[in-house]
C-alpha cells in the first residue's frame, strides 16, 4: 500500500501546529530578550521573522489544502459520501479552514509587537 500525503491527517493539522510553535518561539523569544535587557526593537525584529516564517508556511500549507479541495471544479461542500474522492475533499476543505483559523491565530499572536515600547 503506497502512502498518500492527500489523505493524511498531518497535512490537515500542520497549519495549527505551526500557530502553536509560533506561539512558543514568541513568547519565549520576548521573555529572553527582556530578561536579558535587550532593547524592545529586538524583539520585535524576532517577532517579525518569525511572523514571516509562520506565515510563508501556513499560506503554502492552506495553498496546497485549497487545491485538494477542489471547491472550483464542482462547487461542493458536502463531503460526506464513502468514496475517496470525498475523504479526500473533506481533508483538503478542513485544512483549508485550519489554515486560515492559524492564520488569524499567528497574526494575533504578533500583533503585541505593535505595541512595544519596552520591556518594562
Amino acid at each position: 500500500m503506497q502512502f498518500d500525503r492527500r489523505s493524511s491527517l498531518w497535512h490537515m493539522i500542520a497549519a495549527p501546529i505551526a500557530w502553536s510553535l509560533h506561539f512558543c518561539v514568541v513568547y519565549g523569544w520576548t521573555a529572553s530578550v527582556c530578561a536579558r535587557g535587550w532593547d524592545a526593537g529586538t524583539a520585535r525584529l524576532g517577532i517579525a521573522i518569525a511572523t514571516g516564517l509562520a506565515i510563508a508556511f501556513i499560506a503554502a500549507i492552506g495553498w496546497h489544502a485549497w487545491k485538494q479541495w477542489d471547491y472550483l471544479d464542482d462547487f461542493d461542500y458536502e463531503h460526506d459520501g464513502p468514496s475517496v474522492e470525498d475523504r479526500r475533499e473533506f481533508l483538503g476543505h478542513a485544512g483549508w479552514l485550519l489554515a486560515l483559523v492559524s492564520l488569524i491565530g499567528v497574526l494575533f499572536n504578533a500583533s503585541p509587537a505593535l505595541f512595544i515600547s519596552s520591556c518594562v
